[in-house]
């Protein structure tokens, strides 16, 4: 049994990481894992990574562990990125880039096929499932939350999107490289945020009966039932 084996996944060099729902886990980018860290992700039993972001986004930094890619040649990794940063809009919308759930309702409506097409990736996985986008929130979590909803467990949404918001937060404070547009946040302007975010959470996934959706935009009733198979 691999030591990452739980809810909690401890996969050497994952940030922000942890279980869904099911078979299905989330994280940050995939190249903060070390080889050691790609291990355990297979021991556990995950073989497919759905990478949601940008195409100049995947890409290894300075400061990421070396892998080898007879360890990365084990695992089937789908790039699914949930938008277009070249549509017309997305700058005025998202400038410097989505980083709040008040802005999934504008994802959701400038780029409906994409955001369903990481549900039919996910319906035809192979294995367990990692989803990630850059810091393990936004992007993320804008699936997790339709997914959640999906599953019957809005509930959980918010506690979720408050988990990736600490989690990254965590991360900002012993990051190697800062980040150009955030800081590790003290525990007053961590709770404040947590608590716009989750309000902003709750109002979108009130608002959008997903099964609705994702059969509008491509994805059958057969691949719901699977990705809903795999979230129980």
């Amino acid at each position: 049994m691999s030591e990452a084996q739980g809810p909690n996944p401890h996969w050497e060099g994952a940030v922000n990481a942890r279980l869904l729902a099911g078979d299905i886990y989330r994280m940050g980018r995939s190249e903060w894992l070390t080889e050691h860290g790609w291990e355990q992700l297979y021991d556990d039993g995950v073989r497919t990574v759905i990478d949601l972001r940008n195409p100049a986004e995947r890409q290894r930094r300075p400061s990421d562990p070396v892998v080898s890619e007879n360890a990365l040649a084990r695992f089937v990794v789908v790039h699914s990125p949930t938008e277009d940063p070249s549509h017309p809009r997305y700058e005025k919308l998202f400038h410097p880039y989505m980083n709040h759930p008040r802005l999934y309702a504008d994802m959701v409506e400038l780029f409906p096929e994409r955001i369903a097409g990481v549900f039919k990736e996910l319906a035809a996985a192979r294995g367990k499932v990692v989803l990630h986008c850059s810091a393990g929130r936004d992007r993320t979590g804008l699936i997790a939350t339709l997914l959640l909803s999906l599953v019957g467990q809005t509930d959980r949404a918010a506690d979720e999107d408050a988990l990736a918001a600490q989690g990254i937060n965590e991360w900002h404070l012993v990051a190697p490289v800062k980040h150009p547009y955030e800081r590790h946040l003290g525990s007053a302007e961590l709770a404040e945020l947590v608590r716009g975010r989750g309000e902003a959470v709750a109002a979108f996934a009130g608002g959008l009966d997903v099964r609705a959706f994702l059969l509008a935009h491509g994805v059958s009733a057969a691949e719901i039932a699977a990705v809903i198979a795999r979230s129980g």
